[in-house]
């Protein structure tokens, strides 16, 4: 099996002063097709970094991420603005959604950004459709309950049909029931689309459905 995501003595340090902090210290795993999986770790243990470094928007000070057998941080810049519009999928602590658009236009958005104006509107009807949020399309934000506004982010995530998945504290903001549906509902999406999901979280309760934890 190929490997969708490589992480090879991944380090990131930061100059404090004339302190140097070390925040990952030689990361290394595979992420392969169809994996669920959670970085798991209490606030400041670096797993937030870590996600970053993944979706290209922290440069690692030693060591390589490969996605599709490119190491990422070595792409030109427009190639890694690239490859997070096409080919990865962010959900963060809070849904993240625009408060001027309604629930249709915030995965519409996407689909322009990805150039795919010709199927955005079929695309984001049937994600909606399945996520069981067809009768919210008119909605805006303020409207939705949280776990209906973290629902709308996982379909604006998959809107670009991507191969990873990156879901930072997703369930946060959620109580534990809500935060559970939200955490079944990526690892379904992640084996019936055959992709990869990484979740940071540091609820140990979270992670019973993942296929590994790494833990920070």
């Amino acid at each position: 099996m190929t490997a969708i995501l490589e992480l090879n003595e991944v380090t990131k340090k930061y100059e404090q002063g004339n302190e140097t902090l070390t925040v990952l210290d030689q990361v290394s795993m595979n992420v392969n097709p169809g994996e669920f999986g959670a970085i798991l770790g209490p606030s400041g243990s670096g797993n937030s970094t870590l996600l970053s470094i993944i979706g290209a928007l922290t440069v690692p000070t030693s060591g390589e991420v490969k996605m599709g057998g490119r190491t990422i941080h070595g792409l030109p810049k427009k190639e890694q603005t690239n490859l997070r519009l096409q080919e990865i999928g962010f959900i963060f602590q809070g849904a993240n959604l625009v408060p001027f658009l309604t629930v249709e236009e915030q995965l519409q958005l996407i689909g322009k950004l990805i150039h795919q104006k010709n199927k955005i509107t079929k695309r984001a009807e049937e994600l909606l459709a399945h996520l069981g949020l067809s009768d919210r399309s008119k909605h805006y934000p303020q409207q939705l309950s949280g776990g209906e506004q973290q629902r709308v982010a996982i379909a604006r995530a998959l809107m670009n049909q991507p191969n990873l998945i990156l879901a930072d504290e997703p369930t946060a903001s959620l109580d534990r029931e809500r935060g559970k549906s939200v955490v079944d509902l990526l690892a379904n999406e992640t084996k019936q689309r055959n992709i990869s999901t990484i979740m940071v979280t540091h609820d140990e309760a979270m992670i019973s459905g993942c296929d590994w934890v790494y833990r920070l």
